[in-house]
């Protein structure tokens, strides 16, 4: 016995490790692209979903008579220790390469083939048993096994983003509960506004969040249509007939997804429609939790010279040079990965449409796009809620003394002195530095006291209803 072992493609020969599941375009695969650094096991749901594309395939392929029955069923039990993770050190292609994906189907022919020779009492290599080509990707082709491997880990690995994004709406719920009676003043364009309750203010953040799964769920709808019989250009070349129908039957009872064959495989095997919509959605989201942790920053900003309506949890010390200095740490670091993912859009969008013709071959990036989104997302979350949301406190007595010292509270007043007269309240107060209700109750007389009281409830300036 050697270390290694020689094996063949049409371009020559290559000695690969024993100890190696993969084969010689694995090996090819490693030595040209060498682009991110991160190989395809740091994705072990499309390593997973993989494995389950080529146990559909074989289990079809046997049903219709193509595939020896002792080699497909091989495959399949090969198909399940991978699918398992127990081989996930075997996926070694790089996140990016050319070849629209072939690199990453050739890595799971090759692993699966070799795992199935192991288990037909055969060695790694020896391929005229279990070809990598000829039985592990029969009736296949990169351009549907890829995308469809693609499509089912990202419905996957959405469930588990959707889970975090909703725990983090909840979480801020929560907060808009324990903030209910808390009294603050409302801004826009970083002005006084009108009062508002901070429960509502941390309630809205709960519904802007939650809008977002409605979205995710649209999206996984769009992605489970898959293209698997298509092979090559949508024509399903070198499939036998009603292939594709039965690999996609086996691939709903496998994965558990309401997966359906698109009605027009050639179409289907070069539109990446569904990816840009999906990415625009992490998009959509990003962009709306950039603003909430905007507003996070904000809201806490001080202590002396600043907003300070909310407390952050203290997570570290903020300055090399300043002493005492606690920063928003969180809420940036939400912000930095809100803006990658913004990026990453782009490039999906560029991806999308720099295809031609009947295949689209920028997928590999695309793959890598959505993949490290979902992921910086999902940690984005569970990081926000953990360590920030939760922790959260209001110093309702300095919202409070803002309300009552605003200029803002005059707008209460419209419908009882009229805005000409409440101008000029707001005016002369901004002028003189004198409180609303010094100019409107004790120097003017414009109110009583009984109805400054009635206009001025904490109900009244949460819930405000028509008062003359």
């Amino acid at each position: 016995m050697t270390d290694s072992r020689l094996e063949h493609d049409f371009l020559g020969e290559r000695s690969i490790p024993n100890a190696a599941y993969y084969g010689i375009q694995t090996l090819r695969a490693l030595e040209n692209f060498d682009i991110t650094g991160i190989p395809l096991r740091t994705e072990p749901l499309f390593v997973q979903a993989l494995a389950y594309v080529k146990k559909a395939a074989a289990l079809a392929n046997r049903d219709l008579g193509v595939l020896d029955p002792t080699i497909a069923d091989c495959i399949a039990t090969a198909c399940d220790k991978v699918a398992s993770g127990q081989y996930d050190d075997q996926f070694l292609t790089d996140m990016i390469q050319g070849g629209a994906g072939t690199s990453v189907n050739m890595n799971a022919n090759e692993v699966i083939a070799n795992v199935a020779l192991e288990l037909m009492g055969h060695r790694k290599g020896q391929y005229e048993f279990c070809h990598p080509n000829n039985h592990v990707n029969c009736s296949q082709s990169t351009n549907d096994a890829y995308p469809t491997a693609f499509r089912i880990a990202l419905s996957n690995k959405l469930v588990g983003y959707a889970q975090t994004l909703g725990k983090l709406a909840d979480a801020f719920a929560a907060k808009g509960e324990e903030f209910r009676n808390v009294l603050k003043m409302g801004r826009t364009q970083l002005q006084d506004a009108v009062p508002m309750s901070m429960g509502d203010e941390f309630k809205a953040f709960a519904t802007n969040l939650r809008e977002e799964l409605l979205r995710i769920e649209d999206s996984r709808r769009l992605i489970s249509e898959i293209n698997m019989g298509a092979t090559a250009i949508g024509t399903r070349v070198n499939a036998p007939d009603g292939y594709a129908e039965l690999v996609t039957e086996h691939l709903r009872t496998i994965t558990g997804l309401d997966l359906s064959l698109a009605g027009d495989l050639i179409e289907a095997t070069y539109d990446t429609g569904a990816y840009v919509q999906l990415s625009g959605v992490l998009k959509r989201t990003a962009v709306k939790l950039s603003k909430i942790c905007n507003d996070l920053r904000l809201l806490s900003s001080g202590p002396r010279a600043g907003f300070f309506e909310i407390n952050l949890p203290p997570l570290q010390p903020g300055s090399s040079i300043m002493p005492g200095k606690v920063n928003p740490v969180v809420p940036e670091v939400v912000n930095q990965t809100a803006f990658y993912v913004i990026g990453a859009d782009l490039t999906v969008t560029m991806a999308a449409e720099a295809g031609q013709l009947q295949l689209n071959v920028m997928e590999p990036v695309i793959s890598f796009a959505l993949f490290t989104s979902i992921s910086y997302m999902t940690r984005a979350c569970h990081t926000l809620r953990e360590k920030c949301v939760v922790g959260i406190t209001a110093n309702a007595a300095r919202a409070e003394q803002m309300v009552r010292n605003s200029i803002g509270i005059v707008t209460q007043l419209n419908p009882v002195l009229g805005y000409e007269a409440s101008a000029e309240i707001a005016k002369e107060a901004l002028l003189s530095g004198k409180s609303v209700y010094d100019i409107a109750v004790t120097e003017r007389g414009l109110l009583t006291q009984a109805k400054w009281d009635e206009i001025f409830t904490f109900e009244n300036l949460i819930r405000p209803h028509f008062i003359q």
